[in-house]
């Protein structure tokens, strides 16, 4: 079934939230816009890129945890948990929800993924995949193609991290058919090759907050494309003796 709004609208501060802007993650650019704007969040894929400590992955965390996801990882139904990593952010927050649409979702979060399939074998009921016996690129797909399959709201955290090149096509793949049957991706990645997608939105997250952006106008493309056209440009000021 398709919907005429995207599972998640908006996102913006729940007006009863009590916070301190001089504690983290309230001293993030991204994060503090966030909470002075709200984000509104459009129908399709949004990529949120950015360099280490952008606080792109922080964003996604906490808007994972307001929609109703575990901060660990998961579906909107299980109870799977790690030792808390995450912010308190998505206390904060409020999440705007698309008429008519319900509330299943699946959180991506690559770091914590070998104790969610640790999680699915002792309360999955045998119904789903052995993913400890595959490698890690092959769960991570296997994960995508099993769990992104209905027209819900998606966050993924840097999926690229447990895959190749030719496997991260594939991901893009999977992200388009999800759009195709109406639903919603939220992904903060650092690859060109993910942030590629056609029709993708992409905000870039930096010292200035989150700002739209082109594929072809990111950072992270221009470094890239840098580095591979003459490495030594790069590497000559890595390798330097001090």
């Amino acid at each position: 079934m398709r919907f005429d709004q995207p599972p998640v609208v908006r996102v913006s501060r729940d007006p009863h939230a009590t916070y301190d802007r001089r504690v983290w993650p309230h001293t993030i650019p991204a994060v503090a816009q966030l909470m002075a704007d709200g984000l509104d969040l459009p129908p399709g894929v949004t990529f949120l890129v950015g360099e280490n400590g952008s606080g792109k992955s922080t964003l996604v965390e906490a808007i994972a945890g307001a929609y109703g996801l575990s901060p660990a990882g998961g579906s909107s139904h299980g109870l799977h948990q790690t030792r808390a990593t995450e912010s308190p952010l998505h206390r904060d927050l409020l999440v705007q929800r698309g008429i008519g649409t319900g509330h299943w979702g699946f959180f991506l979060r690559a770091e914590t993924m070998h104790g969610w399939y640790t999680y699915m074998d002792q309360h999955g009921g045998g119904n789903d995949a052995d993913y400890h016996a595959m490698s890690h690129g092959e769960s991570f797909l296997e994960v995508l193609t099993r769990k992104f399959d209905s027209p819900s709201f998606y966050c993924l955290d840097e999926p690229e991290a447990a895959l190749s090149f030719s496997s991260t096509l594939s991901l893009i793949r999977v992200l388009h058919d999800v759009v195709q049957d109406g639903g919603q991706v939220l992904c903060a990645t650092h690859s060109p090759v993910l942030a590629s997608m056609p029709g993708a939105h992409i905000l870039e997250v930096g010292a200035w907050g989150l700002r739209e952006t082109a594929w072809n106008d990111l950072e992270l493309v221009r470094h890239w494309r840098a580095y591979l056209d003459a490495p030594m440009r790069y590497l000559r000021h890595t390798l330097a003796e001090d």
